[in-house]
């Protein structure tokens, strides 16, 4: 029989408990079901907006819809950088299962179709707390379906764009290229960046952990498409320019070398290119020496090819007619304690065998009668010491300095082409000056068919007086008979300045220079080359870079349909007459 329990004996429980804390217990209960109470409000009604937002984040995605990127063309509509679908790898790691011996098979034809060793492949999927690690970017399309085919689990891919250059090297420097994100890094793909890039478009979706779509939600709103842009570069003149480029660097032993090719009426660019080059989609161990745009971003002191523009000014002003004479023995002249000297004792010359026999001394004796303001007003109308207005990244100013800092000795070295600097380009383009009746017109990288307006900074007489000239100095007894070609008339200033190291010139280091156009009596185009550095036993321009500019202007006259203007064989005294350093 049970008994029944007396909690009145037991002195714990028969102890009297105060009233406050019973109170004080279900206050604390009530207490915890108002924040409670207060909480659910806070999630389910006042701060709503905020876990909807944080729950998004988990599951929602905002895909992007890349836009496919303008394509690239020649003036002739052929394309020089184009987009293409491409696969990008990605992984999650901890959902490869590497355990089993299928898939460790698996990820063996995976590293070989990738070109990957194995154990980079397996370094990238060792880390199994990672949810996302990219394995390679931007494959061929047809070599990610050989991937997908593989069906290994955890293993994805995305499409993407890659570009293609099919001029490759030979018009690097113009193109560019793009990185892996399909923005412009160089060239003609970074200064119309956003042009060529387009809108993305977005898709928003529901993923579920493994990244797989299970929904769509929301609107999507379509990707716009990047503009093409069509260039002024005609591709085989690039490319032929290019080749010959390589060509004479190579058998000159030179470190470099540049061309630049305009159109003389419209002031359209057919050609810039630089050697050594690259590949723009293949870019690895790519080199500071193969990145530069010589042609653009490189000033040097233009030396010889300065001269036309002193002459051009003597006569302008009336100091001097083509057939004045200019008396320069003993081929030596002293300015305030600084000799120059001619290669040669000329004796006299008239002012058009002073361009044709490039008489430094010659040069210096007209200089020295024209004030300083003068030669530097000419200079910077012609465009040196002036920022190229040319829509291309890296395009220099050169340098000029004003004419009030000149002592006589740098008036008399500027006049030949010491002492200033400039890029080619804007050698190429200052020569427009002599091919369009005295003015100098503004360069595109653009297509265009209109005639360029140009800026005055001669008279047309002079100009007519001028280009004579450069005929005579690339003719029988000039300086640069190896500039003539077969069929057309050229004519054009040869150069060649001492490298400056620091503050001194660098003994037996030269660059080379020929700037000239054709056909002479209208000009179609104009060609300005420049080796940097032959060392092959021949250092003139008028040796190394007038055969370049010789073989280029007559490929590129015939591809543009010009009629020749010569029927005789160019004429090649072969004891040629070096110009003055």
């Amino acid at each position: 029989m049970s008994r029944s329990v007396l909690y009145t004996s037991s002195p714990l429980l028969a102890s009297k408990t105060p009233v406050w804390r019973s109170k004080f217990i279900v206050a604390m209960i009530a207490l915890g079901f108002v924040g409670l109470g207060a909480r659910a409000a806070y999630v389910q009604v006042f701060g709503n907006d905020f876990f909807q937002r944080q729950g998004e984040v988990r599951f929602a995605r905002t895909l992007e819809l890349p836009a496919n990127r303008g394509k690239i063309l020649d003036r002739n509509g052929l394309i020089l950088a184009s987009s293409v679908p491409a696969a990008s790898i990605w992984a999650i790691p901890e959902d490869v299962e590497q355990d089993k011996p299928e898939v460790r098979a698996k990820l063996k034809q995976l590293a070989r179709l990738l070109d990957m060793p194995a154990s980079e492949l397996n370094a990238k999927l060792a880390d199994e707390d990672k949810t996302f690690v990219w394995i390679k970017r931007q494959l061929d399309w047809e070599l990610g379906q050989q991937i997908a085919a593989l069906d290994i689990k955890g293993i994805y891919q995305r499409k993407e764009y890659k570009r293609q250059y099919p001029e490759g090297e030979s018009a690097a420097h113009v193109v560019g290229f793009t990185n892996v994100e399909d923005k412009g890094q160089e060239g003609m793909e970074l200064a119309f960046n956003s042009e060529l890039a387009g809108r993305a478009g977005s898709r928003r979706v529901i993923k579920d952990r493994l990244g797989r779509v299970v929904e769509g939600v929301g609107e999507t709103v379509p990707p716009v498409d990047g503009r093409d842009m069509q260039l002024s570069i005609d591709s085989k003149v690039q490319f032929f320019a290019y080749q010959k480029l390589r060509d004479q660097v190579a058998a000159h032993k030179a470190k470099a070398g540049s061309v630049v090719v305009l159109d003389a009426h419209t002031g359209e660019l057919l050609a810039l290119a630089n050697y050594p080059s690259y590949v723009p989609d293949k870019r690895q161990n790519l080199t500071g020496e193969q990145l530069r745009n010589r042609a653009l971003t490189d000033v040097f002191e233009p030396g010889s090819t300065m001269k036309p523009f002193t002459i051009g000014l003597a006569l302008e002003s009336g100091r001097v007619r083509p057939e004045t004479i200019v008396d320069t023995s003993p081929g030596r002249i002293t300015i305030t304690g600084s000799t120059i000297s001619d290669t040669h004792n000329y004796g006299v010359l008239t002012v058009e065998g002073v361009i044709q026999k490039s008489s430094n001394v010659g040069t210096t004796k007209l200089a020295m009668q024209m004030p300083a303001r003068e030669m530097w007003e000419t200079f910077s109308a012609a465009g040196f010491g002036q920022k190229p207005q040319l829509h291309f990244p890296g395009a220099v100013t050169g340098r000029l300095r004003p004419y009030k800092s000149w002592r006589p000795v740098e008036q008399a070295t500027m006049s030949y082409g010491y002492g200033l600097s400039a890029s080619l380009f804007q050698m190429a383009r200052s020569y427009t000056v002599f091919a369009n009746g005295g003015r100098v017109i503004p360069a595109t990288m653009l297509k265009t068919d209109t005639a360029a307006v140009g800026v005055p900074v001669f008279s047309e007489r002079t100009a007519d007086q001028v280009r004579k000239m450069l005929q005579m100095a690339a003719g029988p007894g000039g300086t640069g008979q190896k500039a003539q070609t077969v069929g057309y008339s050229v004519g054009g200033k040869s150069g060649t300045a001492r490298k400056q190291v620091g503050k001194n010139y660098a003994a037996g280091k030269y660059r080379a220079w020929f700037t000239g156009m054709a056909p002479i009596d209208k000009p179609r185009i104009i060609v300005a080359v420049m080796i940097d550095e032959p060392s092959n036993g021949q250092v003139y321009g008028g040796l190394v870079a007038a055969p370049v500019f010789s073989e280029v202007v007559q490929q590129t006259l015939r591809m543009m349909g010009v009629q020749p203007d010569m029927a005789v064989k160019p004429q090649i005294v072969t004891n040629g007459v070096e110009e003055s350093l």
